[in-house]
């Protein structure tokens, strides 16, 4: 489906959001066609959008006081303008000195300080005074107004209405200098919270800062390299990396021998080796040897690209905390300004107030109220958060994945590339019926030319080392989960797992043949056949990682109920790589549909469970999963665009880190929600004894925002 995107000036939080969403939703045929990427203030509409409907879109955006300017095609990136950029800090800075010249006028024409605080009333504030005053609450209030006129018009009460009132009866009852200050502090509080999102922009932004704007075009036939803009560089082209330099586009080294700092990857700051053949990453790094690479993707769709882009759009799936803080936030603010008009009616009427001191009391019940701090408490801490995970290799795809480690009783492993090194080696060729072990690695190989399995990377790997050229294989058949097969000349050849084999009948001639070699049952089996008969087996072995048991023994002491291992190797096999990594339990010898079982069954027993595999065998599992973790996917655009997380490198360690990391957030979530509430049921209680000032009432309030946009930048930083 076709895709248009929107710059939206003054998209800044939650708030924002839900009121584009009831705006909008119903003009682009439902809130489900909206996603928002908060870090970048844009508004992604899924549809096909002509002019008639743009215009509509507009307009709705305008209901929700806010502008929109049409970006020129899908995942454009329109610049702000000059007033979109700066404008919140001006409207601020001009509210703070009126402020500032009211107060010393009030002072001079009053006598001094203390006289003109004496005063109540009108009396107390001089006509330049008041002027100032006024400035004060118009600039303040400039980005306020049109959204509560807004709120007031669809007549669903949000903070800005609220404010909005508390600032209109401060002026009726004469409160010139509470009024002018609950408008400034108010828009100080936005613009603070405008900035900490900001902070978060700029970390996912530093990332794409590392890439260079110009890459070495290497000449094929000259040699000579030119600079052209990294942009230009077509898909096929050979680049140039000098020493020292940064990457500029994804590629396959061709020559040259050197090590990459991946850390804006993988977040792995050790240098890796990189050879001949192997893939290099946009944005990394190169050590003290030059080399060149052909490039695979150009820009804008290179694996940085994609990792920014995703982090960027991660806020439309929004977590569960930030949806009970928006619910919650429906019914508090109309609960809070009927609280307020029950204590302006009945301070007088119940507790012999004044009528005055009851609209007073009211007016700091409303500014108290105000659920800025609780609506911002969650996004911030969410964005810091998916940043700081990003920072380290974990790609988190939202909210919703960010909460979801915490809450995990159970965790499954797949064993080839997850629990072991995944880079399995032919230790041995076991050729029947007259074939020789080139015959049979030639078979093989043909086969399995174009998969992607580890096993038949390891058969390709030992038919060139041993010089074997495959044949052409035709009509050539994956079959998930089993092998594949493909014919070789007339003839039907196949290549599969043990299980393949009985299911083709051939189970008794495998095990005779298994027992004539004397094969040790705990390496993996590859059994080769043909429509007359089995022609051989290939073993194979796939060394554990060494850091699978300490990975293991960490997510028990976090507190895992069971850690599992699904595999569809043989038993003997998945037996010996259970044992090293000490996992509770294991299953072998699964098809893909009996590890979507399997992965029921635990969930029955223990809770939510995810699934850690490598993003491409897997994926039945992984979208059964609570949770889908794919490992290593660095390069890998399945589990880049598939998996709820993606860990950018082949480090085990990176799993019970990202259940630390959620937890952690969770805790600062819940500080936040609790410590807002908290300041709230204290003001509101002085307010209801009559003990409560404007003044303090937005202290506290622009106090909690502060420090609960502090506590989620927290997160930020490496704990």
């Amino acid at each position: 489906m076709a895709t248009r995107d929107y710059r939206i000036e003054g998209l800044d939080c939650a708030e924002e959001m839900a009121a584009l969403r009831r705006e909008v939703g119903p003009v682009v045929g439902g809130a489900e066609r909206l996603t928002f990427d908060l870090l970048n203030g844009r508004m992604i509409v899924a549809a096909e959008v002509d002019p008639s409907l743009e215009g509509r879109i507009l307009a709705a955006v305008g209901r929700a006081g806010l502008r929109a300017t049409p970006g020129e095609a899908s995942g454009s990136r329109a610049p702000w303008s000059l007033w979109g950029r700066r404008g919140r800090a001006v409207m601020t800075g001009l509210s703070a000195t009126a402020l500032a010249t009211g107060f010393l006028l009030q002072a001079a024409l009053r006598g001094g300080l203390t006289v003109s605080l004496t005063v109540e009333g009108h009396a107390a504030f001089p006509w330049p005074s008041r002027f100032a005053y006024a400035v004060a609450v118009v600039a303040g209030a400039w980005f306020v107004l049109p959204k509560a006129v807004q709120a007031l018009r669809r007549l669903r009460p949000d903070m800005n209405l609220l404010m909005m009132i508390a600032v209109a009866g401060a002026l009726a009852i004469g409160e010139w200098l509470e009024a002018a200050s609950v408008s400034f502090l108010f828009g100080l509080a936005l613009l603070l919270e405008s900035w900490s999102v900001a902070r978060a922009r700029r970390a996912i932004r530093s990332l794409m800062s590392l890439r260079p704007a110009t890459a070495h075009v290497v000449d094929p036939i000259s040699g000579q390299s030119r600079d052209l803009a990294v942009a230009d560089v077509a898909e096929g082209a050979i680049v140039r990396v000098r020493a020292g330099e940064a990457v500029p586009l994804d590629g396959a080294l061709l020559n040259g021998l050197s090590h990459l700092n991946e850390a804006p990857i993988t977040g792995e700051s050790t240098p890796v080796e990189k050879r001949p053949g192997d893939t290099v990453f946009a944005g990394t790094i190169n050590g003290d040897s030059a080399f060149e690479f052909r490039v695979l993707r150009r820009a804008g769709a290179t694996t940085l690209d994609r990792i920014a882009r995703l982090v960027e759009t991660a806020q439309a799936r929004r977590a569960p905390s930030e949806q009970w803080v928006e619910r919650f936030a429906r019914f508090y603010t109309p609960a809070m300004m009927g609280l307020a008009l029950g204590v302006a009616a009945l301070g007088p009427l119940a507790l012999g107030w004044t009528w005055g001191a009851g609209l007073y009391q009211g007016l700091v019940i409303l500014v108290i109220a105000c659920p800025c701090a609780l609506v911002i408490s969650t996004p911030v801490s969410v964005v810091a958060g998916l940043t700081a995970a990003a920072a380290h290799g974990v790609l988190i795809k939202g909210g919703t994945f960010l909460e979801a480690p915490a809450r995990l009783n159970c965790l499954a492993f797949d064993k080839t590339g997850t629990l072991t090194r995944g880079r399995p080696s032919v230790r041995r060729v076991i050729p029947f019926n007259g074939h020789t072990p080139e015959e049979l690695l030639a078979r093989a190989a043909a086969v399995e030319t174009q998969s992607l399995h580890p096993w038949a990377r390891a058969i390709l790997a030992e038919a060139r080392a041993r010089g074997v050229a495959p044949p052409r294989a035709e009509r050539v058949l994956a079959l998930q989960g089993r092998g594949a097969q493909g014919v070789i000349g007339d003839r039907l050849y196949w290549v599969g797992s043990p299980r393949f084999a009985a299911e083709r009948g051939v189970e008794a001639e495998v095990r005779a043949g298994l027992a004539r070699a004397g094969e040790p049952e705990a390496r993996s089996l590859v059994v080769v056949g043909s429509d007359r008969h089995v022609c051989g087996m290939i073993a194979l072995a796939d060394e554990p990682r060494p850091e699978a048991r300490r990975v293991v023994e960490e997510l028990r002491r976090l507190g895992l109920k069971a850690v599992v291992m699904l595999t569809g190797d043989r038993r003997a096999t998945a037996a010996e790589v259970a044992a090293a990594a000490g996992v509770d339990d294991f299953e072998a010898e699964l098809l893909p549909e009996d590890k979507v079982e399997a992965l029921g069954t635990w969930r029955r027993r223990h809770g939510p469970i995810a699934m850690v595999g490598d993003g491409v065998n897997d994926a039945p599992a992984l979208a059964a999963a609570d949770l889908a973790i794919a490992m290593g996917a660095a390069g890998s655009d399945l589990a880049l665009e598939t998996a709820d997380v993606a860990l950018m490198t082949d480090d085990l360690e990176r799993v019970p880190w990202l259940v630390r990391h959620a937890r952690r957030s969770l805790t600062i979530i819940a500080q936040n929600v609790t410590f807002a509430l908290a300041v709230k049921l204290v003001f509101l209680g002085l307010a209801a004894v009559g003990r409560a000032t404007l003044w303090m009432a937005i202290a506290a309030d622009m106090g909690a925002s502060l420090l609960v946009i502090a506590n989620g930048l927290r997160l930020l930083r490496p704990k």
